[in-house]
């Protein structure tokens, strides 16, 4: 299991959180890719998460369909339905580019107010 982690910056926050099959709702049969330059392809497979981090907190995740190559070191993490909205009790100061989860998963709690920056 190879969890993901990236960064929403402050700036895209509202329009990430447009963008679609936020937490708690169902699938509407559209697919969301998160874009990175990364020199390597991210290892995250089917299955495995991809968590967003944003205005130093955890904001929750989504599972992984698939990582695909959109362009030269550029890929997309892709995802549909079925984000868990979770935080953990410390702040995570935002960063570039993506990490691998570094906490255990036992640390994570519900976040019910996750979009509010």
């Amino acid at each position: 299991m190879t969890d993901l982690v990236g960064t929403c910056p402050k700036h895209r926050w509202d329009d990430w959180v447009q963008e679609g099959d936020p937490a708690g709702t169902p699938w509407s049969g559209i697919e969301w890719g998160w874009y990175t330059r990364h020199w390597r392809a991210p290892t995250g497979e089917p299955g495995d998460r991809f968590y967003v981090v944003a205005h130093g907190k955890l904001r929750g995740w989504a599972p992984i369909v698939r990582v695909e190559r959109v362009g030269p070191f550029e890929w997309a993490i892709c995802r549909h339905g079925d984000a868990v909205a979770c935080t953990v009790p410390w702040p995570i100061p935002g960063f570039q580019g993506l990490r691998y989860r570094w906490w255990d998963r036992d640390a994570e709690v519900p976040f019910l107010d996750w979009m509010v920056p």
